[in-house]
């Protein structure tokens, strides 16, 4: 397979190409500038990169010594190539210990073997089954026995996004680098050994609408079969599949996980035109998100640091602009599906804004309900629990996850203990990747469940991390319900004590 030409411009996120990045390449050069400043620059450069380790080294090893502490499950799975995106599938089955459940991921390759969409197994641990000392007992190093590849599809070009139809999971939508969107039954794709030179698997749908690159900006509906998408074109690109799918939720049940009728009809031309383009943006669109009750209405955000409000009922003009909603590139947002007033944006400037819709701005400016600080470089994914209205996650380049709750921001978190180095809102710092975590999904069937992945390229050389994990519900339940608990627990201990 030909390796891809490079863009015009250098991507903002995800594996970086061929090129070194910017800081790695030779200095040019400067007649005035003395002949050791290239040196010295080089020294100091690799002195920073150490440091920089030797942080992220000593914190992992704080936070491992922590997991039996602080996770009711944990699984960790050694990617041999990175995966740029995580999506959880349907679940399968039901046990009494735990559950199988389909989940998406990526295999983004160097060029020696084809780039693929991986269907895998994965057995999720029910709430309070995993021992601690099993918890904790991981080889950062090797495959987690919690999950199973079940299905390889070779991948026309990089796997740069993955999201799943909400009416039917088997269906899902990749972003690659090129202008279409491609549209996968999982299920009835054949599965594939990606070796050198193998033929690509053949999408069941081509979206074609993009007049350049779309790589990470994609949404599926959550309530109409509708595929939203952006790109470098500066476009946001809306699809409808609807006539192109013969079964959604309702025949569902009829066409279970591994059957092999195709729930996508057959047809000689699967290249699918838009249902409408929307313009507004002023550079490259980074994410896209439906507003959860409305087919009709979406937002998106950008490099040119905009918020946009659409409404495809009213014309392809926006219907909101929030300018400068950060002081730099927007790469995620989120729409909450509990609260449909709410949106989440994150930034290139380490920031989670959250804006209520009916309030957008102040002077012309963007105006927050809050902002939320506690990543210490770029912000890459953000997203509302299934579970809680008031409960997010975000994940950034420094290796972090955190999980936040806006309800303990300001005046409600008076009657808290929190310490005073934490930022307000944040309740749990998931720390056990190295490297940038590029994105995560909470399980809506078990909603306290997350996976997340990160490039560990920068740290390692290559390769990437998978975790799937659930914080112990001690930490998110209501404080008398776990004082409580804890005070049967010692009274438990006391009346064992006294037996022996």
């Amino acid at each position: 397979m030909e390796e891809a030409s490079p863009s015009p411009l250098p991507r903002k996120r995800g594996r970086p190409r061929k090129e070194k990045p910017k800081e790695e390449r030779e200095p040019e050069e400067n007649p005035a500038a003395p002949a050791a400043a290239p040196a010295d620059k080089m020294r100091d450069r690799a002195e920073n990169k150490k440091s920089q380790s030797s942080a992220i080294d000593e914190k992992y090893i704080q936070w491992k010594s922590l997991v039996p502490v602080l996770y009711d499950w944990l699984a960790n799975h050694n990617l041999l190539w990175p995966s740029l995106s995580c999506r959880w599938g349907p679940q399968i089955e039901q046990g009494k210990f735990k559950n199988r459940q389909r989940l998406y991921l990526s295999e983004q390759t160097d060029g020696s073997v084809p780039n693929t969409l991986v269907i895998a197994n994965c057995e999720v641990v029910k709430s309070r089954v995993a021992a601690a000392e099993h918890i904790a007992e991981f080889n950062e190093e090797a495959r987690s026995p919690f999950v199973k590849k079940y299905k390889t599809i070779i991948h026309p070009g990089e796997v740069n996004r993955i999201r799943e139809l909400p009416q039917n999971k088997n269906i899902v939508a990749t972003h690659t680098d090129g202008p279409e969107v491609l549209i996968w039954d999982v299920e009835a794709q054949p599965n594939r050994h990606a070796v050198l030179g193998a033929a690509e698997s053949r999408p069941d749908l081509v979206l074609t609408g993009h007049q350049e690159n779309a790589e990470f900006a994609l949404a599926m509906c959550p309530t109409q079969p509708l595929v939203l998408s952006g790109g470098r074109d500066k476009s946001v690109v809306l699809w409808s599949i609807q006539d192109h799918v013969s079964t959604l939720t309702a025949d569902a049940a009829a066409n279970p996980a591994g059957s092999s009728g195709s729930i996508i009809k057959a047809t000689d031309n699967h290249s699918i035109g838009p249902r409408g383009v929307f313009q507004g943006h002023e550079d490259t669109v980074e994410d896209v998100q439906f507003c959860p009750s409305s087919a009709q209405e979406f937002c998106s955000v950008g490099d040119d640091s905009c918020l946009i409000l659409w409404d495809a009922r009213v014309g392809t003009s926006p219907i909101f602009k929030v300018e400068k909603a950060h002081n730099a590139d927007l790469h995620c947002v989120d729409w909450n599906p509990n609260d449909h007033n709410f949106i989440l944006t994150g930034s290139a400037d380490h920031s989670i804004r959250m804006f209520d819709r009916r309030r957008l701005t102040s002077g012309g400016v963007g105006s927050p309900i809050h902002t939320f600080e506690g990543h210490k470089a770029a912000v890459l994914c953000v997203q509302w629990s299934p579970d809680r209205s008031s409960v997010f996650g975000s994940s950034a380049e420094d290796g972090l996850l955190n999980i936040w709750d806006y309800e303990k921001v300001g005046d409600k978190i008076e009657n808290m203990v929190r310490p005073p180095s934490s930022p307000p809102g944040l309740f749990f710092q998931h720390a056990g990747h190295r490297d940038k975590v590029v994105d995560f999904h909470w399980n809506a069937t078990d909603p306290w469940t997350i996976v997340s992945v990160s490039d560990d390229c920068d740290s390692s050389g290559g390769g990437g991390t998978l975790q799937i994990w659930r914080m112990s519900d001690l930490i998110y339940r209501p404080e008398d319900e776990v004082l409580a608990e804890l005070e049967r627990f010692k009274s438990h201990v006391i009346e064992c004590t006294s037996k022996s």
